[in-house]
């Protein structure tokens, strides 16, 4: 069945927004069988109706119009909405048709926004593959033994947060060393696949469709004769800098909010919970900075600063910390020098970005 006009599915995704931001998980079920009386096929339901919906439900949150526990709800009722499609269509169709091969989907090792996966899962089983859907937070060897067990003909790897590439890096080369191929896909990989490339990926999608084409199109096996460290694919990891910020991670953290107190005196009389999200933050700076030394991309860092920027100043938190943390950071990170310019294009990413206006009172 072809899909609705656009405006359809955005009136679809309008209604179903309300249900979710509601956390009225009978609601959103209602109006998804209601679609699909109306003609609306599911594959549209999925990625054109509830993906748009929890695209929505992350800049809410980032805007700071819905609290983690409501960002949480609205997710588990997108989640439920899908359940609920699911067990309609095995109603239908029944168990034991003809299925096109055999595919696993999973997240990398410690990725736990698992619906982006659910999504491509569902779609693959809506074309016909079986499919293995192994959730969210798969340990690399798990993964592996799993594709000696059932066979699978190709991993459609999910990655939504950046820090998680090079675990992701580590599932690549493991399933191809078993000889079988990977097909990356999620908003850690860059909007391009750049870093799905970089890391020796056997190909991306951007979507749900986007992967069910390339898999019709077959994708070869590796050779797992060609089995490769990680610096084969990033040879600039040989300088170290990624293993000292990854290694050095809690204790640069600690460093720098001291250093920070020491610089911004007001820092000190904030409340134990105010200094535990400070904490939370550094956290993610260096998180992200050590990614981008592991895939050696200042454009990773930049873009998450800008962003970390515009969520702070969304709760009423000046974002001008952010610049002299990364400063600390510099004088801790002397002798490192990539790190270092990073550290100097992030500042000046700052200096030269626009903020997003803060909500309403």
């Amino acid at each position: 069945m072809s899909a609705p006009p656009a405006t359809a599915a955005g009136v679809l995704a309008g209604e179903l927004w309300q249900a979710v931001a509601h956390g009225d998980e009978y609601a959103a079920v209602e109006i998804a069988h209601g679609a699909l009386a109306d003609g609306v096929g599911e594959e549209t339901l999925l990625l054109d109706v509830i993906a748009a919906v929890q695209d929505r439900v992350g800049r809410e949150w980032a805007a700071a119009r819905l609290t983690v526990a409501q960002e949480h709800a609205a997710t588990a009722v997108s989640d439920r909405v899908i359940t609920a499609l699911v067990q309609g269509r095995r109603r239908e169709t029944g168990p034991g048709r003809a299925v096109r091969g055999r595919v696993t989907v999973c997240c990398a090792a410690g990725e736990w926004h698992a619906l982006p996966a659910r999504l491509v899962a569902e779609v693959l089983r809506l074309r016909g593959w079986r499919v293995d859907h192994l959730g969210a937070h798969t340990p690399t060897p798990h993964l592996v033994a799993h594709l000696h067990r059932t066979g699978s003909e190709a991993v459609l790897l999910s990655c939504s947060l950046a820090t998680r590439l090079p675990a992701a890096h580590a599932a690549v080369t493991a399933c191809q060393a078993v000889g079988v191929p990977v097909l990356a896909g999620g908003g850690a990989f860059g909007p391009d696949g750049r870093h799905a490339h970089a890391l020796g990926a056997d190909g991306w999608a951007p979507d749900a469709r986007a992967a069910a084409a390339v898999l019709d199109k077959g994708v070869p096996p590796p050779d797992p004769a060609a089995a490769r460290q990680v610096v084969d694919d990033l040879p600039h990891l040989a300088d170290q800098e990624y293993t000292f910020v990854a290694r050095s991670r809690s204790r640069l953290v600690g460093q720098t909010l001291t250093d920070l107190e020491d610089r911004l005196p007001a820092l000190r009389s904030r409340s134990d919970a105010q200094r535990e999200r400070t904490a939370e933050d550094l956290d993610h700076i260096v998180g992200f900075l050590a990614t981008a030394l592991y895939v050696d991309d200042p454009a990773l860092f930049t873009t998450f600063l800008c962003w970390t920027a515009d969520v702070l100043e969304a709760r009423r938190v000046p974002s001008h910390s952010v610049v002299t943390a990364l400063g600390v950071l510099g004088g801790r990170l002397r002798d490192f020098p990539r790190a270092r310019r990073l550290l100097h294009d992030g500042a000046a990413a700052l200096a030269g970005h626009a903020l997003l206006p803060a909500p309403a009172p």
